[in-house]
């Protein structure tokens, strides 16, 4: 059986994972997150930064730890684009479909049901969310989405040992569209981000948490700074 992942939360759908040493961190927004003061930024590492999509409170601090860091920036091809005027050197552009090999393993970038307009306000290109496989582990990051039927093609070509999702509702998916949004891409494990961040995307912990168990499923709401294994 293969090793558990380690995840870091950093508030709102900010996390990193850990893979055979390599540390791929997600939708970069701590600076501006009123929730997260307590998290030093310069103090991040990372060696990918993987963006869903081009609003402030996924990439508002990408820039400055790509070019602290030296990390490769994947996203669609408009970020990357974007981000190369930000003076970011390394980045790999991908769109709908697109597999991309890396040295733990493959990211796959699938479809997400949202906007995605850049902090200047130019086109950021189509959100999206990751498959990521290393070896026999892989999980699903779904960015900021509502429900779509697109999922279930996932789980006709992934086996997803687990899921980050948005549970925050009013921008994303809430609760029950993400726990039938894990039943569709075929896992039980649910971490959940995008919530509590703002008071329009305040949830109750305990609801949400006996909705996913009511369905076998387990919701898991991380504390901003921790790290769990998966």
């Amino acid at each position: 059986m293969s090793s558990p992942l380690q995840f870091t939360y950093y508030g709102h759908s900010c996390f990193a994972v850990v893979i055979d040493g390599v540390r791929v961190l997600f939708d970069p927004f701590i600076t501006g997150n009123p929730k997260a003061g307590h998290i030093d930024v310069n103090a991040i590492d990372a060696d990918y930064i993987f963006i869903t999509h081009g609003h402030g409170d996924h990439l508002a601090d990408a820039a400055d730890i790509a070019r602290r860091t030296g990390a490769v920036v994947v996203s669609n091809y408009e970020i990357a684009t974007w981000l190369g005027t930000q003076g970011v050197t390394n980045t790999h552009g991908m769109n709908f479909g697109g597999s991309y090999a890396l040295p733990f393993g493959r990211a796959k970038y699938v479809v997400a049901v949202h906007s995605s307009t850049l902090p200047d306000g130019t086109p950021g290109g189509n959100p999206g969310g990751f498959v990521v496989t290393s070896g026999t582990r892989t999980f699903y990051y779904a960015g900021d989405t509502a429900l779509t039927y697109d999922m279930k093609l996932i789980a006709e070509e992934f086996s997803v040992d687990f899921a980050v999702l948005p549970v925050g509702d009013t921008f994303t998916m809430g609760p029950d569209d993400a726990a039938r949004a894990a039943a569709f891409v075929g896992t039980s494990k649910v971490v959940g981000v995008h919530f509590d961040t703002f008071p329009p995307i305040a949830i109750n912990h305990d609801q949400a948490r006996t909705r996913f168990h009511a369905l076998g499923m387990e919701l898991v709401l991380p504390v901003i700074g921790e790290t769990i294994a998966l």
